[in-house]
């Protein structure tokens, strides 16, 4: 039998939170993640560079838990929320619920995202988030137009909001609504069941 998990002492739970707002507000200070030091996170954190090491690794495991804290609320939402993106609505309003919501937190949160799915050995696929979205969204696909394809077309429709086409999208001043509407559009083109 397997133990439980050991509850995080209170002081490790202080440090973890510390360094994750120090890092949050500097990555946002400096534009990008790479234009910040693990020292400067760990000065203005208040903790050792050793702790920050231990706990996370190396810059890639900080934005890592960065982003999984920002997607907590998603992945919740997705799993047991209140319609469209929870259970309940059809899976055409759920798909394109999380599409939304996806495209939304990359917006939101650019330059995170950007160095996550560059992190990875350089590739946005090797992470546990994007499994996630993609077997909910393989889900979904099947339920609303069935089994064929339905695996590459998830990949097909999370390549619409992967962060190196949004970041290339803005940087041609792309307003965010005309990238809503036109993933909106590929969604619905791709959730209608074949003839």
């Amino acid at each position: 039998m397997t133990p439980p998990p050991r509850k995080e002492r209170a002081d490790a739970q202080r440090n973890r939170e510390a360094v994750l707002a120090a890092a949050d507000r500097l990555f946002a200070e400096r534009g990008t993640p790479d234009r910040v030091s693990m020292d400067d996170i760990a000065t203005a954190a208040g903790v050792g560079k050793g702790t920050l090491f231990r706990r996370f690794g190396d810059r890639a495991g900080l934005v890592k838990a960065l982003v999984e804290q920002r997607t907590e609320r998603l992945r919740a939402d997705v799993v047991a929320g209140p319609p469209p993106l929870g259970p309940g609505a059809p899976a055409e309003e759920r798909a394109l619920a999380l599409l939304d919501a996806l495209l939304r937190l990359k917006l939101d949160t650019r330059p995170l995202m950007l160095a996550l799915e560059s992190a990875g050995s350089g590739s946005p696929y090797q992470n546990d988030t994007y499994t996630l979205w993609h077997t909910e969204l393989t889900a979904l696909l099947v339920e609303a137009r069935g089994e064929k394809d339905a695996d590459f077309l998830a990949h097909a429709l999370l390549a619409a909001v992967r962060s190196d086409l949004i970041e290339h999208l803005c940087a041609l001043d792309t307003p965010p609504r005309l990238i809503h509407d036109g993933v909106a559009a590929l969604a619905r083109a791709t959730l209608a069941r074949p003839a």
